[in-house]
């Protein structure tokens, strides 16, 4: 069973306001439904941060709170809060009276709107996307019947108010491995729908759907996605994962 925190995560007030950017442009080949890429010019300063900015995100979901009751501080102690919470436990909510007070903004994406830098250099390396303790999974045959039963538990999760953090992936060729949220959703004909905040678009929430009759996850095309079937893993959600 999920572990619950004391609200779910909403996307206007829960993710940043900035992308993780793209190493490389993405063009859809609509004959052959495959994406064609070129390395983009010039380089992004902030890519590869993915996995950094859904596990920051539900660090400051858990373990902080925002008052914009209270005057807008200097960096220095935004510094120190922002390192403070990205240091807290991403699997476990914290105590509603344990959570550290974030003045003079009302959510996470007002504040990284404002502070955008201090978040860029204050949540962790591109390292962090690659060594991450739950990445062994992927490596391992994933069978229907997994992806059957991690849909059914993350529909459960997100129905006690979780938030539960996926990795998406095709293993070993890679064409996809990226993190996302996911914060709601809906059973429909044939399937599931779920919401979610990918970090590479924070303009709008992405769709990811489960098809019951091949107990397959699908993402519909995007900026760096050609569409179509991929593994999901639920990830920090305990010791091995």
């Amino acid at each position: 069973m999920a572990p619950k925190t004391p609200r779910r995560f909403d996307f206007q007030r829960d993710s940043f306001s900035f992308a993780n950017e793209l190493l490389w442009e993405y063009r859809l080949d609509l004959v052959k439904g495959k994406m064609n890429f070129r390395r983009r010019e010039p380089k992004p300063d902030y890519a590869h941060r993915c996995f950094v900015l859904v596990r920051a995100a539900r660090q400051f979901l858990f373990h902080a709170r925002f008052d914009e009751e209270q005057k807008i501080a200097g960096d220095e102690l935004y510094i120190g809060l922002i390192r403070k919470i990205v240091s807290c436990n991403p699997r476990l909510s914290g105590e509603t009276e344990n959570q550290i007070t974030i003045p003079g903004f009302a959510s996470l994406r007002e504040f990284s709107a404002a502070r955008e830098s201090l978040f860029k250099n204050g949540c962790g390396g591109a390292w962090r996307s690659y060594v991450l303790r739950s990445h062994w999974r992927m490596i391992f045959p994933i069978s229907r019947d997994h992806q059957k039963n991690t849909a059914a538990n993350l529909l459960a999760a997100i129905q006690e108010n979780f938030s539960p953090i996926v990795h998406l992936v095709k293993f070993p060729s890679l064409t996809i491995n990226h993190g996302m949220i996911l914060f709601d959703a809906t059973e429909i004909d044939g399937g599931m729908e779920f919401s979610a905040y990918d970090p590479n678009d924070p303009q709008k929430p992405a769709i990811l759907k489960f098809d019951r009759v091949k107990n397959e996850f699908l993402l519909p095309a995007n900026s760096y996605w050609a569409g179509g079937g991929l593994n999901v893993i639920e990830i920090y959600r305990g010791w091995f994962m």
